[in-house]
């Protein structure tokens, strides 16, 4: 294993620090026997993972990153779930799935990309009738995020708020280790250097605003 690949799976293990939170949210559904899953913005797939424990259901997970979509790969590969889970490289906007394909879509961190009104909008045509959207995005804006789940046509089951305690001990602080174990090996490898110097701006800025690192977790059924 070279240097990079230790870091990105020391990073997989500070994310999966949070997946105890994914396991909340998915607790807040009724029980769904095999449900089709889409997972949207997947990375190397750590919540992802965590879904496949939680049901039986079959997971298409999608993302645009290649590299991180080979570490996932690996991963169901080891895990013995090729049977029922999928990925696929495709961005968000070109999703073309057929309309009515999925039980439950799921979303951690992505829907930034197109917006939240817009992915509640877009990604409705994909939910069967009475399925399930559940998005954990930034806690801006709240109470407007709150008044357009009912104007895009979703019921509110319940939310969350994961506050700046939460991203700092559960994130921020073993990621900050992982960092300082790892810079002294990258001395003759810049792009592990980059790698970690980008992660070190990310908590740098968490210290600069942190009343700003909050973020919701929605549990959404289209109506």
């Amino acid at each position: 294993m070279t240097t990079l690949e230790k870091f990105e799976s020391g990073k997989d293990l500070v994310r999966a620090r949070l997946c105890k939170f994914t396991k909340k949210a998915f607790k807040l559904l009724p029980r769904i026997d095999r449900p089709a899953i889409l997972d949207v913005g997947c990375g190397s797939g750590v919540s992802t993972m965590e879904l496949a424990k939680l049901c039986d259901g079959r997971i298409v997970a999608l993302d645009i990153d290649e590299r991180a979509l080979a570490r996932f790969d690996a991963k169901i590969k080891k895990a013995g779930l090729s049977h029922r889970m999928r990925t696929l490289r495709r961005s968000m906007v070109d999703m073309d799935f057929p309309e009515q394909s999925f039980d439950i879509i799921w979303s951690e961190g992505s829907i930034y990309v197109v917006g939240f009104e817009k992915g509640l909008r877009d990604w409705a045509r994909f939910l069967k009738p009475n399925g399930f959207l559940v998005v954990h995005d930034e806690t801006g804006n709240l109470q407007e995020k709150l008044r357009k789940i009912s104007s895009c046509g979703y019921d509110l089951i319940d939310y969350f708020i994961l506050d700046q305690d939460v991203w700092w001990n559960e994130y921020c602080v073993p990621l900050q280790k992982l960092i300082d174990e790892m810079r002294p090996q990258c001395a003759n490898d810049p792009e592990l250097l980059a790698l970690i110097d980008r992660n070190q701006r990310e908590i740098d800025m968490f210290k600069v605003t942190p009343e700003q690192y909050h973020s919701t977790c929605f549990i959404m059924r289209k109506q």
